[in-house]
């Protein structure tokens, strides 16, 4: 069963993958590997990517049962690749969400806790789709997973989710199985809400435990044996909370007799364990009696339970039943026993937390990393295009700027804006002053340039303006205010022996009107063409190639009248860019 690309049998997938599936859920892994076995080759050969994901996945629970974990990690990796190329779908979530078990069966926390968040996240947001397998699979195994991270009253969210979408589908054998998985969380929030010591809300969990395994039975459907048996054990757990001990306690002796007669599973029978094991507990401390004979039985069956954990890589449990063998110890007065497991426990307890402090410095570190390279790319680029001394974009960052420009589409304008006389500053008193100068000009064209347009320094004194969705006429007035706001500021402070002035040449390009600038290296040497008439017609001022008048004190009077658009477009301005830089202000750290 291997077909190439093109030739998917869809349905012969789907089927493999639900056999997979409700194998991984299962307590025997040989039925795995032996399902694995058969479709592992017809599953990597698709070259479809959901498919390539599935692959992996299953790759990755096959290499646990090997003890290969380095193995698992990597194939959970290329499932997540593979992930990253299938649409938002609810098989996506579902995928996600196997993927976090595996990874929390792995003890891999913080990968399979972002991996169940992200499965959480596609749940919902398809949520109000069809109901379909897919979904309430998704819900099913995000479930599973969030009890292994200890989150369990998300877990049992989670399955109500996932029996509300199966119970509008017509497979019975679906509605079974989320039922019998409500029945299972609500039966494990209520043991660890009792050891909390709140007994009315562990029965209220209980009872809804019960409710639930009553509403699976009552289905048309025959499950398999071990499903059977498993529900037998959760509803004898949940009586056992309800307070019903004496009534919990027949069908619980008569479901573990039939596991171990069955040859059932080594986790199934230790969950059988440990359930009469607490069962024979609280009967101990209703009665009073001092730990025999119900005391001595339920050391015996955490005992074995614990080892049959212990096999099957349930390290939570593991750790539930070393501690409840402490406690059991004690109570019948076996103090050095009681030290045994209780030592045992703060060894497993200290190694999981220490695995937990090894994950997350592991992933600070990382991210730390990564901040820092993010900082460090950031400061670079900001290095490459901005101008040291007046904070504006540099020549790199303008030439940037004006390739993105589309005069096909557009009117744009640009401004070569140049320091009058800069030279004698530097001359006559020294290239400080000059530095100052401009800074100071710099300042003064980006606090008065319109919102916008955009202030780059191009080289030495000179300077480029970007004005976007600006025609002629509305440039040489934006212009004209820069040129003033120059030439009427106090340069008293600076100690410079006069006013600092500006020239500025105008060249506009756009669809619209007679040819002009195809390129923006045609339109920056039109402007700065004007640029130089404006300087040998006296300098300070602004000259366009519309031959507007050198110098305007009076715009209103000098200027052609302009339409209703234009002053719309000079009032309102242009598209909303910021003027000068595009960094953020704090988006470098010092």
């Amino acid at each position: 069963m291997s077909p190439g690309p093109g030739t998917v049998d869809e349905l012969v997938l789907e089927t493999a993958r639900w056999r997979l599936l409700a194998a991984s859920d299962g307590a025997d892994d040989r039925i795995f590997s032996d399902e694995l076995a058969g479709v592992a080759d017809a599953l990597s050969s698709t070259g479809l990517p959901c498919w390539d994901a599935w692959a992996a996945a299953f790759a990755a629970r096959a290499a646990l049962l090997d003890g290969d974990v380095a193995g698992a990690a990597a194939d959970v990796a290329a499932a997540r690749s593979a992930l990253e190329r299938c649409h938002p779908t609810a098989e996506r979530a579902l995928t996600l969400a196997y993927l976090a078990h595996v990874e929390v069966t792995a003890d891999r926390f913080d990968t399979a806790l972002h991996l169940a968040v992200d499965a959480s996240l596609l749940a919902d947001q398809v949520a109000t789709e069809e109901p379909s397998r897919p979904l309430h699979q998704a819900h099913h195994w995000l479930s599973l997973a969030l009890t292994r991270l200890d989150l369990e009253e998300l877990a049992v969210a989670q399955a109500l989710r996932g029996a509300r979408v199966a119970a509008a589908l017509p497979d019975l054998g679906d509605q079974w199985q989320l039922l019998r998985l409500c029945a299972q969380q609500h039966t494990e929030l209520a043991q660890t809400v009792h050891r909390r010591g709140d007994s009315v809300r562990s029965r209220e969990l209980a009872e809804v435990a019960l409710r639930c395994a009553t509403n699976a039975r009552g289905l048309p459907w025959e499950p398999t044996d071990n499903d059977s048996d498993l529900l037998d054990v959760i509803q004898a757990w949940a009586m056992t909370l309800s307070g019903e001990l004496d009534d919990a306690l027949p069908p619980l002796r008569r479901v573990r007799r039939h596991l171990q007669s069955g040859g059932a599973a080594l986790w199934l029978v230790g969950y059988a364990d440990l359930v009469l094991a607490r069962l024979l507990t609280l009967l101990c401390a209703r009665d009073a009696l001092p730990g025999r004979p119900h005391g001595e039985e339920a050391i015996e069956l955490l005992v074995t339970a614990s080892g049959a954990f212990a096999a099957v890589g349930d390290r939570r449990r593991y750790r539930q039943c070393l501690l409840e063998l402490g406690q059991a110890t004690a109570a019948m007065g076996s103090t050095v026993e009681a030290l045994h497991w209780l030592e045992a426990y703060r060894t497993e307890t200290t190694r999981a937390q220490l695995r937990g402090r090894e994950l997350w410095a592991e992933m600070f570190v990382r991210r730390s990393r990564l901040r820092e390279a993010e900082r460090q790319t950031a400061l670079l680029r900001r290095h490459a295009l901005e101008d040291t001394l007046t904070g504006l974009g540099n020549r790199r960052s303008a030439e940037r700027r004006m390739g993105d420009l589309r005069m096909d589409r557009e009117a744009v304008s640009l401004a070569v804006v140049d320091v009058d006389g800069f030279k004698s500053v530097n001359d006559e008193n020294s290239h400080l002053h000059g530095d100052a100068v401009l800074r100071r000009v710099a300042e003064l064209l980006r606090q008065h340039s319109r919102t916008g347009d955009e202030v780059f320094r191009w080289a030495g004194d000179e300077f480029v303006v970007v004005l976007p969705n600006t025609g002629e006429a509305q440039a040489v007035v934006a212009m004209e205010r820069l040129r003033s706001a120059v030439a009427d500021a106090d340069w008293a402070a600076l100690d410079v022996p006069g006013p600092v002035t500006v020239s500025i040449g105008v060249a506009t390009a756009g669809p619209a009107g007679p040819a002009g600038p195809r390129s923006w290296r045609e339109l920056f040497d039109s402007a700065d063409l004007h640029l130089f008439g404006a300087k040998r017609s006296g300098r300070n001022r602004v000259r366009a190639a519309g031959g507007l008048p050198a110098t305007l004190p009076n715009r209103a009077a000098t200027l052609p009248a302009a339409s209703i658009d234009d002053l719309v477009a000079e009032v309102l301005g242009g598209a909303r860019r910021r003027p000068g830089w595009a960094f953020d202000d704090g988006e470098v750290a010092s």
